[in-house]
This record gives C-alpha cells, structure tokens and sequence, in this order.
C-alpha cells in the first residue's frame, strides 16, 4: 500500500492530465492557451492521418527493433555468454569498456557519434585509407546512425543483467548435455535460453521501455532529419508540444508512444512465458 500510494502522488496526476490534455485544444500560445475547449477525439483523428506521425511510429519500431531488440539485447546476451569462464583480466576490460559507453550521458554520447560520423570524422578518415569517398553519414543513413549510437550506449545493461541471469544456471545442467552430445550452439538453445525466459522478458520490458522513449541522443545528432528520417515519436512530440506550441495534440502523440511500448510489452510476456507444467 505504501508502493501504490508513492506511485500514485508521483504519477497518477500527469497521468490523468495528459488523458485529459488529449481531448483538448491545450496550448502554449494563443486564444487556445487562455480558454481550453474540450473537442473530443479530434486530435485523435487527426494523428491518423497525419503522415508525420505515421512516418515518425514506422521509424519508432524500426529503432526499437534495431537499436533494442537485435542491437542491445542480442548483443549484450552475446556478450555475456563470451564472458563466461573467461579470465578475471579479459572480463574487466571488457566490461570496463562496455559500462563505460553506458554511464556516458546522453549529450556526450550523441556528440561522440556526430564527430566519429560525420563528413570529415574519424570513420571517414578510415575509410579514406581503402580508397572509399567520404559522406556525410548522419545525412545519407540517418536512422542506421542513431541505432549504432543507442545500441553502443544501451548495451551493458541487457549484458549485465544476463550475466547475472546466467550466473544462477547450475553448471551441472550445461555438463550433462555436453556429456550427451550437445555441441556448444544446442546447449544455449536448449539449456540456457529456456532457463533465461524470465530474464529474457524482463530484460526485453525494460530495454523497450527505455528505447522508445530515447529524445536527447537523437536530437542531438540529427534532430530529427534530415526531412524528418529520423524523427521518431519522443521528437514529434516533443515539435508539437514545445516548438508548435499545440500541447493536446502533442499529448496525443505522447499516448500514441505509451500504446506501441505496450504492444510491444505484451508481446514479449506472452512469448517469453514459462510454459505451463502438464
């Protein structure tokens, strides 16, 4: 009861507010912002046909799925099944590396990306030693920039949490199927990995939860463009609500984002849950 009470002081309020915001006219600016109207669903209209919505939920999926689920969490499972029985050495340099990117805040981060991609940075000038033409690659592949730069940053912390998941199956299960023949690829997919179901959707839950909402490392190194390639969700909101004054309409939008993060919640609890005992 303690827990519900703290959440509800600290959450249930902006909550209610954004619901409410949504079916109004809510501005910063403008006969809207002195006499809010209540007008229904039509932001919610409107956000259906919006092509800059349709564009920036199409480009929200396509981070989550590139940057969250196959870069962060594949990766960092990776990671943490290298590091098994490795040396006390090559796990701390590793790690050190890994965390490192991680407890970087978000404005370095998105500055460390745009001088390491832009025209005359270092991958450039690597490339440069093969012969290849420079660009300007925050321009050319927007998308695949800010998905390299959140999957280098995220990634500790889905590899530290299978570390830690991985720590508590016994040995003893991975040497019997060993003994039976299981080479290393059968023992993870058939030991292992059913025995990280529970770390898995957790894992996944957060990672999504914390992906979809990533703003500040996008902003800072492609706004959002070039022509909106890469402006997901947070940064339309973020256009409406701030820069285009219209807060209803950017609370819609900010709703919008909560349902696709559900989605995606749901997904992975149904498919990661243990299977039922017959």
């Amino acid at each position: 009861m303690p827990a519900v009470l703290l959440l509800l002081s600290f959450f249930a309020g902006p909550i209610l507010w954004t619901v409410w915001a949504s079916f109004t006219n809510a501005a910063l600016t403008g006969a809207a912002a002195a006499h809010t109207e209540f007008i229904g669903t039509a932001n919610f209209q409107r956000l259906l046909s919006d092509p800059s919505f349709l564009n920036a939920t199409a480009l929200t999926a396509l981070f989550l799925v590139g940057s969250g689920i196959i870069g962060q969490t594949a990766l960092g499972l990776t990671l943490a099944l290298l590091m098994q029985n490795r040396g006390a050495v090559v796990r701390m340099a590793v790690g050190g590396v890994v965390v490192g990117a991680w407890v970087v805040p978000e404005v370095v981060a998105g500055f460390v990306w745009v001088a390491f991609l832009e025209r005359e940075g270092t991958l450039n000038g690597l490339l440069a030693g093969i012969g290849a033409a420079p660009q300007n690659w925050l321009y050319t592949a927007p998308m695949l920039a800010v998905v390299l730069a959140n999957t280098w940053k995220g990634t500790a912390f889905s590899m530290m949490t299978y570390a830690a998941g991985l720590a508590e199956i016994p040995d003893g299960l991975k040497e019997a199927a060993r003994v039976d023949g299981a080479g290393p690829f059968q023992v993870v997919w058939h030991v292992v990995l059913p025995l990280l179901r529970r770390t898995l959707a957790t894992t996944l839950l957060l990672v999504t939860l914390q992906t979809v909402q990533v703003f500040t490392l996008i902003y800072v190194m492609t706004a959002g463009g070039p022509a909106e390639r890469s402006t997901t969700l947070p940064l339309l909101m973020y256009r409406d609500a701030l820069r285009f004054g219209e807060l209803g309409y950017g609370t819609t939008v900010a709703l919008a984002l909560l349902v696709v993060a559900g989605l995606f919640s749901v997904l992975y609890v149904r498919a990661l849950r243990p299977e039922e005992v017959r």
